[in-house]
Parts: C-alpha cells; structure tokens; sequence
C-alpha cells in the first residue's frame, strides 16, 4: 500500500495555518476521508477531480481581485490518489503579495473531501527586462516586494533558527553522485554513536533517498500528539528520510520550490528529541537543498566526500566553495573507494587513482579526515541493510568510520559541550 498521501498530509507540505487554526470545515472534511488504526492512516475510495480543484479555487482571488483559476497563473494541476500538485507561477517582483493567496488555495483544496495531500509551490521568476530594486506600483495595485525592502535587504542567513535540543547539525555531501556518499554518512553516524554521542540521521536526497535501504527500514514514521513525526529508531541512531513517506521506485519529479519545503519541513517537523550531532546526507551537487539547509539552520559543518579521480576532485571543489560561501566550516575531506584490496591475495589496487583527496585537502587548508577502501564487505552489508559499523564493529572498516567521525567529534566539542 502506498503511504505517500497519509504520511506527508500531516507533515510534508507547506502549511499555511496550523492545525488548531484549522476550520471546522476542514477539519470534518479531513476526518471523513482519513480513518485511524493501528498501523496507522487509512484512505477511503473517495475520488478528486481536476473540476473539483477548480471548482474549490474560485473562492480564491488573486492580490487584483480576479477567481485563481482565470488568473492565468497556474501550472497544470495533477491529482492522483487524492494528492493534488500544483504550482502558481508569478512575477519575482509580485512574490510577497501572492504569498497569502498561496495559503488560501492551500485550504480550500484541502477542504475537498478526498483530498489527503495538498501541495501548492509558489514559483516567482523576474521577466525580461523588470528592474531589481527600483520601487514600482503595479497598474492594476499590486505593490512589487521590491518597493518594501531596502536596496540591500538583510542576508537569508538571519533566517537561520537552531533545531530546539539539536546540538550540533552536520551536512554530508559530495559535488557528485555516486562516490559512496550515503553510505559514508550512515557509518559516519554510526561511528559517532559508538563514540558515546546521541546521533540523528536525517536523509535529505529528496531525489534519490538511500537510507531505508541502508538501514532494512521498511516502516512508516508515526505522529506524535503535536503532530509532528517521529524518527525512527534503528541501530541507536533516530533516523528520518523521504523514502519512508514514498514507495521505493517512486519518481521525485518536484522542482525547486517544493524541494525546499519538503527539507524544511524534515528539519522543523520531526521530533528529533534530544541530539549531540544531526548528521544530514545532503543530495549531490550545490543546488536548492544545499541551499535551504544552510539558510534554515546554523550548520557547524560540512563533509566532503570524494574519490580520488580528477573528475569528482572537480566536482568536492565546487561543494567545498559553496559552503565556504555561505560560511559553513568544512570539516574535511574524506576520500571513500581511496582503494582496492584483493580480499583473497591482498593485492592493492588504485582503481581510481590515490591520493586525490589528501592532496586537494592540503591544498585547500582544510581536514583530510581520512581514506575508505573499496571492499566487498562494505558493499554487501549496506545492500543489506546492515552497515559494516554494524555488522562488523571489530573490523578494521569499522575503526576507520569511527576515526573520522573521532576527527569530527573533536570539531564539535564546542557546539556540543555549549548544548
């Protein structure tokens, strides 16, 4: 069964109005279509149509007066399974006015019954040729955001809040796919639980999210009486990603917008408890995601991981630039599949070249934190579910996480010691 809608219409979407601001309309209309057991939230055969959609929208007007749906700004609207997604497209300079309205479309399509999941992106792009700061008064009265804010507005980095009992949140991430970044993240975090410290793991690769295969997690995360989720808990980590909330072969087709709101939403709508580190797996790249975290929560670090080849030395030097630019620390380098040690004549091999890693860390002045080989074991028990700090804590893969995540224990004392 697919828990997509019964899971993220309680925690995932943006939220306009909190849950006791909640109309008594929308609230009977969410208890005609939801039933609660004791697995959790049931759907009911209640089918939603794009008409219906409308239909609700037409109550909403725009910042001009004009009914949403002849606004001429809204993309296609997608319902399946009482999910609706849909974005409102605007002018950059008219985003702040249309942030309310955002919010009512939200509501009523929300009030449909059927409708379990309701997310509404609001998307802003400046047109040709529009000024960036000079105050103008839209014809038809819509006061651009630009005419409220000064010239130099205050930097996204004062929206930054701690995450209440969260000591320190660390981010892992790489400047390209496939060099072994998840699976360095959830043996880091392991290594840092083995070091006596209570460890989160949040996975936010919204487009290809590892961890419940990393971990054999097959439940689905639960709401606690404030309704936010509840991690959960494996291997003496508290543990939370989007792939608990979509089936395994689901494609995340979601632009900017609603990647943002879906990792906010995973920061700020868990009940992480009490943390000496949150470890976050970051998607590949320097995009949104990247982004979001950094402006949303005061970071007091980031891991690079690499492998030793020139290309994805090319791409751990554009990750670690972008942190530097938005003044994360960069806790170090980490060089994952550094090399290949026969495990039946003990022959090494440098697949991918060696040292790669080192060297761009004292190039750079920053951590070289330390090499991971490229071993069967370390394959085979991630593909089970079972990670090697786990399933082999004595072994010598074991004590390389636990070295790392020693070097980045030793960052932290300060963050952690403050808590």
């Amino acid at each position: 069964m697919a828990f997509w809608n019964e899971a993220l219409a309680f925690g995932l979407a943006p939220k306009p109005i909190g849950p006791r601001q909640e109309s008594a309309s929308i609230q009977a209309s969410r208890a005609r279509v939801l039933t609660l057991n004791r697995k959790g939230f049931r759907r009911c055969a209640v089918s939603v149509t794009q008409q219906q959609v409308l239909d609700s929208l037409r109550q909403v007007a725009s910042p001009r007066g004009v009914p949403l749906p002849h606004a001429n700004v809204l993309s296609a609207i997608s319902v399946t399974d009482g999910k609706v997604f849909f974005s409102i497209n605007v002018d950059a300079a008219e985003a702040r006015a249309w942030e309310s309205v955002r919010a009512q479309a939200e509501a009523a399509v929300r009030a449909i019954p059927g409708v379990t999941t309701a997310m509404i992106a609001l998307t802003a792009e400046r047109k040709p040729g529009s000024p960036q700061t000079a105050p103008q008064r839209h014809a038809q009265g819509v006061q651009p955001a630009s005419a409220h804010r000064p010239p130099q507005g205050p930097s996204p980095m004062s929206k930054q809040a701690e995450i209440p009992g969260v000591a320190a949140i660390i981010a892992v991430a790489s400047g390209k796919g496939g060099v072994g970044k998840s699976t360095t993240a959830l043996n880091l975090a392991l290594g840092l639980r083995d070091l006596g410290l209570r460890v989160g793991l949040l996975d936010a690769d919204i487009y290809g999210p590892s961890v419940p295969r990393l971990t054999g997690i097959n439940e689905k995360p639960q709401l606690d009486d404030n309704r936010k989720m509840i991690p959960i808990k494996r291997f003496g980590l508290s543990i939370m990603s989007i792939g608990f909330l979509v089936e395994e072969n689901t494609a995340m087709i979601w632009r900017g917008p609603m990647v943002m709101s879906a990792i906010t939403q995973m920061l700020r709508d868990v009940a992480w408890g009490t943390l000496d580190i949150l470890v976050v797996d970051m998607p590949p790249g320097t995009g949104d995601a990247q982004l979001t975290l950094a402006q949303n929560v005061p970071l007091k670090g980031a891991v690079i991981i690499s492998t030793p080849q020139d290309l994805s030395l090319i791409d751990a030097r554009r990750g670690l630039a972008m942190f530097k630019k938005v003044n994360v620390p960069v806790l170090g380098i980490v060089e994952n599949m550094s090399y290949f040690q026969c495990p039946e004549c003990g022959t090494r091999s440098d697949i991918f070249g060696h040292g790669g890693a080192r060297h761009e860390a004292e190039r750079l002045g920053v951590p070289f934190l330390g090499e991971i080989p490229l071993h069967m074991s370390i394959r085979t028990t991630s593909d089970e579910g079972n990670p090697v700090v786990v399933s082999e804590p004595d072994g010598p893969h074991a004590a390389i996480y636990r070295a790392i995540g020693a070097s980045v224990r030793d960052q932290l004392q300060g963050a952690i010691a403050a808590a």
